[in-house]
């Protein structure tokens, strides 16, 4: 007789509620593989989660079964969100897998294929350049974590803007920037696994506000008068590639929502992965030195690096894609739907399951990375097929993997190298001029297709 995969204890009514993690999920459903190995089973208020902490078997269920496990699951928070801002529902990240999904995926991701990257690297380029002079231009300014980060938010975004909308950012207080900047921080409260208790019970979204238990309904007022200002002054968000092919109204409006869901996914995982490579810098100046010597072995100091230079700076590939391996910018991934039962390895699986990839686990599996807790971008030996075991995992499984991968590696991969040849990274120093050394924290969504 088939049996659901191992998992903690279930209560009547109730279920695993009681062990479902309410914050840095990943670290605890990390801890539970010793005990119950790389499928972990929970049934929350008669909700079935399955976690997967093995990048094989992710690939044995979302990859060679996507056609039954691309779906998304539906929380009753990003309902009560959404429902606040007609169409925000329709971006494809968070859409239910079919044709209206099809069609978003398919107006953008044609213009995201590997075949068409080079068509971006001017802009990623100029963007890079752009960035690192205005931080060398503020060399003097006490930089805190703040600005340090706005820089980076405008040095990300402007070239998905431009590529995107033909839209040049030019400011860190650019309104569209800012706008989509907080649209992105709203999507990210809706998706973390356990922290929501109306997702439990999902009758709590009719209670009065006044009551105990309704902390949500506060959050979706605030989330609400984002929306409503966005939707004030946001233009329409229009590839002039896809427009120019005549669509119709309706493919218009779906170019609308998939140019979107692009925008905010590129600047979530782009922004925390560089933040997180800035932050490493300072924890390793061996690194960051030996990374330099590469683009000056390639490149000389007579022009900057370019993305025509990256298959020949595999060191430098190697660092980013080690600070992806150890700081995953969605360390959960965005959860999948099981559209029907299934079975694996004698295990039965109910329809309707949500499906996590602990991403986290994952990339630090020891079968897989020798001394996964150390940073160590030698761990590749400069090979793609090695780096791909981390990108493979970072960038979403199956039919929902993340369509924009291509370029966003080549986003980052221009402002790292752009920086590592012209500025040294230190960390931080106090008044007296002592090193403040940090933690790297782990931060993002991840929100991907």
């Amino acid at each position: 007789m088939l049996s659901l995969p191992p998992g903690p204890r279930r209560w009547p009514f109730i279920g695993s509620a009681l062990h479902m993690p309410k914050h840095y999920a990943w670290r605890t459903f990390s801890k539970w593989k010793e005990t119950y190995g790389n499928i972990i089973y929970l049934d929350v208020l008669g909700t079935p989660i399955v976690v997967i902490n093995s990048a094989s078997t992710a690939r044995d269920l979302m990859d060679k079964r996507s056609s039954i496990y691309s779906d998304r699951p539906r929380p009753v928070i990003l309902s009560v969100l959404l429902s606040l801002r007609a169409g925000l529902d329709q971006t494809f990240p968070f859409k239910q897998y079919g044709e209206a999904w099809r069609t978003q995926r398919r107006l953008i991701s044609q213009y995201l294929v590997p075949s068409a990257m080079p068509e971006y690297h001017t802009i990623q380029g100029e963007e890079a350049r752009k960035f690192v002079l205005r931080v060398m231009s503020n060399r003097d300014l006490h930089w805190t974590s703040e600005s340090l980060r706005k820089q980076v938010e405008l040095g990300i975004a402007a070239s998905i803007f431009n590529v995107t909308y033909g839209y040049p950012l030019n400011s860190v207080d650019d309104i569209f920037l800012r706008q989509s900047i907080r649209v992105m921080d709203d999507f990210s409260k809706t998706i973390e696994a356990g922290v929501w208790i109306v997702d439990m019970i999902p009758q709590l979204k009719y209670i009065p506000s006044w009551m105990p238990g309704s902390g949500f309904l506060k959050i979706a007022r605030d989330v609400r008068s984002n929306y409503e200002a966005d939707n004030e002054t946001f233009i329409p968000s229009i590839c002039s590639a896809a427009h120019s092919s005549n669509l119709s109204p309706e493919l218009e409006e779906q170019l609308s929502f998939a140019a979107f869901s692009a925008l905010a996914a590129g600047l979530d995982t782009n922004i925390s992965t560089f933040m997180s490579f800035i932050l490493v810098m300072t924890l390793h100046p061996e690194i960051q030195a030996e990374a330099r010597a590469e683009i000056d072995s390639c490149v000389g100091n007579l022009r900057l690096p370019t993305l025509d230079d990256k298959d020949s700076l595999p060191f430098v590939r190697s660092v980013v894609t080690e600070v992806m391996r150890l700081y995953p910018p969605g360390p959960l991934g965005v959860p999948h739907s099981l559209q029907q039962d299934d079975v694996y390895n004698d295990m039965f699986i109910p329809k309707k399951s949500i499906i996590i990839p602990n991403v986290w686990y994952m990339l630090r599996d020891p079968e897989v990375f020798d001394k996964p807790e150390i940073f160590n971008p030698s761990r590749y030996g400069g090979l793609d097929s090695e780096m791909l075991k981390v990108t493979d995992t970072t960038f979403g499984f199956g039919r929902r993997v993340c369509p924009g991968r291509y370029f966003a590696e080549n986003t980052i991969f221009a402002i790292v190298a752009t920086l590592l040849a012209t500025c040294e990274i230190l960390p931080p120093s106090d008044s007296t001029g002592k090193e403040c050394r940090s933690e790297v924290p782990v931060a993002g969504t991840g929100a991907i297709a």
